[in-house]
């Protein structure tokens, strides 16, 4: 019986260790930095701390493709103050004028739909990053529907005292750059995507630059 035991956990250990030799470094490409360092002015209570080196990367299956590039966009803002919804999924992750949104105060999200249930991977976020700044209560959330109502998971949460109301997040905030933030999603299935923020360092305005969406 012992023998059958041990066969069995190495067998799953092999099985283990074949699946990660199948995962990837994701490969993103990243727009012009605009500035370097870590501004010494920007305080928050959930800052994550100064990079020391290059940031691990995101491991994916292969063939993971960016399933966002072109697909609609809404927003809980109806009449963007700056640009265009469309910027959000257009493929241009520059921080010159013209290649961003601006919503309105406070608490806004975009929503990306994928036109399908797709399974999903990573995501990556470019908020305005031509200006050192944090943006606030970063949350996105995947769903079956486009209102949020069937099989809500939330994937990623930077809101560490629920000011927003969606639950309280373990993530850290960061400081925007031309990197943006690319997190794994460990192949959750979803058609639709959320991304909140509230405001920034900087003002009450939220911004989005692009949203990259990897999956199958």
């Amino acid at each position: 019986m012992k023998t059958v035991i041990v066969a069995m956990v190495v067998m799953g250990s092999l099985l283990v260790s074949d699946g990660m030799a199948q995962m990837k470094p994701l490969k993103i490409e990243l727009p012009t930095a605009m500035f370097v360092g870590t501004p010494k002015t920007i305080k928050s209570a959930n800052l994550e701390a100064p990079l020391k080196g290059k940031r691990a990367p995101v491991m994916v299956p292969p063939g993971v493709e960016n399933v966002a590039i072109d697909a609609d966009v809404s927003s809980s803002d109806s009449f963007p103050i700056i640009g265009e919804l469309e910027l959000v999924t257009d493929g241009d992750k520059e921080a010159a004028d013209g290649s961003y949104v601006e919503l309105g105060p406070m608490k806004q999200h975009v929503q990306v739909d994928l036109g399908e249930t797709r399974q999903v991977f990573a995501v990556a976020i470019w908020h305005f990053h031509s200006q050192a700044r944090v943006y606030k209560d970063v949350v996105v959330q995947l769903a079956d529907d486009e209102d949020f109502i069937t099989n809500v998971r939330t994937v990623f949460n930077n809101d560490h005292d629920n000011s927003i109301g969606l639950g309280v997040g373990t993530d850290k905030e960061y400081i925007e750059t031309n990197d943006g933030r690319a997190f794994a999603v460990k192949g959750e299935k979803a058609q639709y995507v959320r991304l909140y923020s509230n405001g920034s360092t900087s003002s009450e305005m939220n911004h989005y630059v692009e949203v990259e969406i990897y999956g199958k």
